[in-house]
């Protein structure tokens, strides 16, 4: 397997995806979909995509969205998704291979190769980089490090043997916020991390956040991404 990185210069998450695989016409699930922003964006390029989000809070406030023809979502763990095996084109975890238990990685990587389609199918792996200042910015009041490095020993150990084929990607994204304030509304809202405001507003995040500041007057900030591309699983 090719084990050097392409890079695909500034995307967003959807964007690399496009350049890799064409989802149109193919049932896809997005595990650990949070508020479905990427679910969304792989239905309207002509996917139907099955959202996946083991917190309750988000997941209630996904199934009280809109509904759509070709979006599904569900409650449900990323080891124990009630799919038919063999039966799913893609499975995604976008930024969501590090929140799920470091005992469980394995059995969820598993699972998303279980649900697959034996000649087709592939999995696509993002997950942020340990890199860049967007990182030191979120590391003192959430350090990820661990669980990071932990998603990544599990994609090399379990992931690279359940396919026959492995293609690893990387590209740039640039956070931007106007203002310190609007940065910390954002990280202490999301439900499935508790972090307390307190714990953002302190000397070292306010001087490593205004070392951001770009010109016009917003704060841009640099995340590298890994994207692992995967596929036709292995079968016994």
């Amino acid at each position: 397997m090719n084990m050097t990185r392409k890079d695909l210069g500034e995307r967003t998450d959807i964007a690399a995806i496009g350049a890799l695989v064409t989802v149109a016409g193919l049932s896809v699930i997005d595990v650990g979909c949070g508020p479905g922003k990427v679910s969304r964006e792989l239905c309207e390029a002509g996917a139907t995509v099955l959202g996946v989000e083991p917190d309750p809070i988000q997941a209630e406030k996904n199934r009280s969205a809109p509904p759509s023809l070709r979006m599904t979502f569900i409650e449900a763990r990323a080891e124990n998704l009630p799919v038919t095996p063999e039966s799913i084109d893609g499975v995604f975890f976008i930024r969501s291979l590090h929140h799920i238990p470091v005992e469980a990685m394995d059995a969820a990587l598993g699972n998303a190769a279980r649900v697959l389609k034996p000649d087709s199918g592939f999995l696509c792996v993002i997950e942020p980089a340990m890199t860049g200042t967007y990182f030191r910015v979120m590391r003192p009041f959430n350090d990820e490090t661990r669980v990071r490095n932990e998603a990544q020993a599990a994609l090399a150990r379990t992931a690279s043997r359940l396919f026959q084929s492995e293609e690893r990607f990387q590209y740039a994204q640039f956070p931007r916020y106007q203002s310190f304030e609007a940065m910390v509304t954002r990280v202490t809202g999301q439900t499935f991390n508790d972090i307390q405001r307190e714990r953002v507003e302190t000397e070292e995040v306010r001087r490593l956040f205004e070392a951001g500041r770009a010109e016009g007057g917003d704060y841009v900030f640099e995340q590298p991404m890994l994207m692992n591309l995967y596929r036709r699983p292995v079968r016994p």
